[in-house]
């Protein structure tokens, strides 16, 4: 689990996050939600450990963010795993290098080892092993996404972090996309924190969603919540267009 707690962040005198408090559990897909500008980037550039807040804590299973050392900070982003907005496979490597590369960097393992659980993470992500030895640019968009979404795992990580998990993808691949983060996230007990603003991730697999507005948490709850949300701001951003008025309509009758 991750806790959050009442974390300000401010850049040239800006306050970007102002005094956000949240729990994100494990075996649940936290989302953060909110319009450009609301800070939700920043907040996760705070959860994976690339900005440190200047005033409140991040606690990761019951260890302070604050109180770390060097060393333990290291130790903490190798229990993370991150897919990136596009993928960020790297081209010159195959589909197979590709997901043995943080493995290589940071574990001890032998080839064996390396080789069996890499394969394991390819079949988890459900691609066949033809692709293991292509080049990233010989497979579709959603291909690529599951490999880097294998690649995210392949060092068991206790935190996933997903940014934009679905940009660039056609609205059946993105269904595909959804439910393998959610299935992955369940069956590992991990803790997912995605970074969104496609709708219809949020209805589909949003367990816990942490909506931002002007760098401040203006509401949290699950998918089911927001149907019976009264928070204006948050109807503005979810139930934009006419469909998902509609959407709301149909579901509160």
């Amino acid at each position: 689990m991750i806790e959050v707690k009442d974390i300000v962040k401010s850049f040239d005198g800006n306050v970007v996050l102002d005094h956000i408090s949240a729990d994100l559990p494990d075996g649940k897909v936290n989302m953060i939600i909110g319009q450009s500008g609301s800070g939700k980037t920043v907040l996760m550039k705070s959860l994976i450990g690339l900005h440190l807040p200047d005033e409140g804590d991040i606690m990761y299973d019951g260890r302070s963010v604050q109180k770390m050392k060097e060393k333990e900070l290291r130790q903490l982003r190798r229990e993370m795993g991150m897919l990136f907005q596009g993928s960020a496979l790297f081209d010159s490597l195959t589909v197979k290098e590709n997901i043995r590369f943080p493995m290589e960097v940071f574990s001890h393992k032998s080839e064996e080892e390396m080789e069996e659980r890499a394969r394991f993470c390819l079949s988890r992500v459900n691609l066949p092993e033809h692709v293991f030895d292509l080049m990233p640019s010989e497979i579709s968009g959603g291909q690529q996404k599951r490999v880097a979404i294998a690649r995210a795992i392949v060092l068991e990580p206790k935190y996933l972090f997903c940014d934009e998990p679905n940009s660039g993808l056609d609205p059946r691949t993105s269904l595909v996309i959804d439910q393998l983060i959610k299935d992955i996230t369940v069956e590992l007990g991990i803790c997912t924190v995605v970074n969104s603003h496609d709708m219809n991730s949020i209805m589909e697999i949003g367990d816990n969603i942490i909506f931002l507005k002007n760098g401040k948490k203006e509401w949290q709850g699950s998918r089911t919540d927001i149907f019976h949300s009264d928070n204006e701001a948050l109807d503005d951003f979810v139930f934009a267009s006419n469909l998902y008025k509609e959407v709301k309509k149909a579901h509160s009758s």
